[in-house]
């Protein structure tokens, strides 16, 4: 019984900017779970075929669609076409995101625009259409990723920062109004996770390397296959009764103020 409450078979499973990277991972994590995957990117239809292949490697059944989340003409035309193609959507994860690390008074205003428009504009465009089939079936998971910088600041990311605190205010308010309609919405909170992209900077005696192993009490970078048990868990029966909740998945870094610097 226990293990069915996290069971995805029968479920399809929407995943924005799942074709690299931690969206790839929490995509994998609800594959392997049963779910049905539908895969988006905007940046290439190669990308997103290079992707459904490396999900199918896996043994999971993928479907991609390539569309911008923060183009509403878009997201309706490929929400519908989704619906009609593969079928109604259960589990909408709101992954896509940018960072632009730019000291604030340096940034570019249309740079701080496009930040906000993908981080925190995106999610309630694509949350808003895909909760209609939804609320008319009563049932529907949505789990929007936030960040650590939902909670915290930190030099440069101010756009970022500005977002992703939206994004989780944003959560709470979709499950005060979806709630009844037997719809969890949820946030997952990222920590500093071992990906390509932060590669350069977790090098041995690397500054940035030595502050997040000494900031996070697990004393190491997350493995991103260790966001796929939240995933699986916000996408499933075992979270029925879990609305409105950041679940942060940070190796304990918010859980501290850090170590004294005479401490080693």
């Amino acid at each position: 019984m226990s293990l069915e409450l996290f069971d995805l078979k029968g479920k399809i499973a929407l995943v924005t900017g799942s074709t690299h990277g931690l969206g790839m991972s929490m995509a994998m994590g609800l594959g392997k779970a049963g779910a049905t995957l539908v895969v988006n990117g905007n940046s290439s239809q190669q990308k997103i075929d290079k992707a459904i292949k490396e999900y199918g490697r896996e043994g999971i059944k993928a479907f991609g669609y390539k569309f911008n989340v923060t183009d509403e003409v878009q997201v309706i035309e490929a929400i519908d076409k989704i619906q009609k193609e593969v079928g109604p959507i259960d589990i909408l994860v709101n992954n896509a995101g940018i960072i632009k690390r730019t000291p604030l008074e340096e940034m570019e205003v249309a740079d701080f625009r496009q930040v906000i428009d993908i981080d925190l504009v995106s999610p309630f465009i694509v949350s808003k259409h895909v909760v209609k089939s939804m609320i008319v079936r009563k049932q529907g998971k949505i789990i929007n990723i936030c960040s650590m910088m939902s909670e915290l600041g930190r030099d440069s990311v101010g756009a970022y920062a500005a977002a992703k605190g939206g994004l989780k205010m944003l959560t709470k308010n979709m499950a005060t109004e979806w709630a009844k309609h037997n719809i969890q919405t949820n946030g997952i909170g990222p920590g500093y996770f071992a990906t390509s992209q932060t590669a350069p900077i977790r090098a041995e005696g690397h500054p940035f390397n030595d502050f997040i192993i000494n900031r996070t009490p697990a004393a190491k970078w997350g493995d991103p296959d260790e966001l796929m048990g939240a995933a699986i868990f916000l996408a499933s029966k075992a979270s029925d009764f879990v609305n409105g909740h950041i679940l942060y998945v940070d190796g304990g870094i918010l859980a501290t103020i850090g170590k004294p610097s005479n401490e080693n």
